[in-house]
């Protein structure tokens, strides 16, 4: 399982509804806005904080 990187929600790798790959690495959603929310602004939900 993934960790959605904009809800924190886990996502099951096959069945995610949409991905997105981004420097390498490919990122799991549960839905389109939080890719949408993702593509606009990637390193903002990745800062480790």
């Amino acid at each position: 399982m993934a960790i959605g990187p904009v809800c924190k929600m886990t996502v099951d790798e096959k069945k995610a509804p949409v991905t997105s790959d981004y420097k390498g690495k490919k990122y799991y959603f549960c839905a389109s806005g939080c890719k949408k929310a993702f593509g606009k602004d990637p390193d903002k939900y990745l800062a480790k904080k």
